[in-house]
């Protein structure tokens, strides 16, 4: 049995930043714990991922082909249709270990995993390797603060849960980043 994080949330909520504070603690506690790079866009991250998707596919790839085309988002959909494709490259560098804690650090992008099936079947491909998985879902606070940007982030959270269909933890990021009315403000 192995056990997992997927860790998602809009760009720039700090994904890379809790892999990376979640993988120190492991160590100072002794522990060892994998992260695993889906991102095929990702330009840096603090911590040496066990898995990078960037040695299968790379976002530049999939702009740069002249036959494709694709932009920034159109990209990164074909990456992780590609990373679909090819789960046997995934399973063979997860390697067959047992007791071993996982953390996922996945792309930014909400249309994967709120109006496509490409995160689900990466979650059912996992799932079916005898991964026993939760959702970690980050939200930068700072976009929680007003009324209606916190309607939009719970709503998103919501439709990632339903969505992906594992138990799931929502977290707000960077509060020590917000002054105290911002925090009061959240607080009500």
């Amino acid at each position: 049995m192995r056990y997992a994080q997927l860790v998602m949330g809009p760009a720039g909520s700090g994904k890379s930043t809790y892999c990376s504070a979640m993988q120190k603690h492991a160590q100072t506690a002794k522990r060892t714990v994998h992260v695993v790079n889906l991102d095929p866009a990702a330009e840096y991250f603090d911590y040496q991922p066990t898995v990078d998707v960037r040695d299968l596919i790379h976002l530049d790839d999939a702009m740069e082909d002249e036959e494709l085309r694709f932009g920034p988002n159109g990209g990164l959909v074909f990456c992780i249709e590609y990373l679909m494709k090819n789960m046997s490259w995934l399973e063979e560098q997860l390697g067959e270990g047992d007791d071993d804690y996982f953390l996922f650090d996945c792309p930014g992008q909400i249309e994967l995993y709120t109006h496509m099936d490409a995160m689900k079947n990466i979650v059912d491909a996992l799932q079916a390797l005898n991964f026993r998985m939760c959702g970690v879902f980050l939200v930068d606070s700072s976009f929680m603060v007003e009324g209606s940007k916190f309607i939009s982030g719970t709503m998103a959270a919501l439709s990632v849960m339903v969505n992906i269909s594992i138990p799931h933890v929502n977290v707000l990021t960077k509060m020590d980043l917000l002054n105290a009315e911002s925090r009061n403000q959240l607080e009500r």
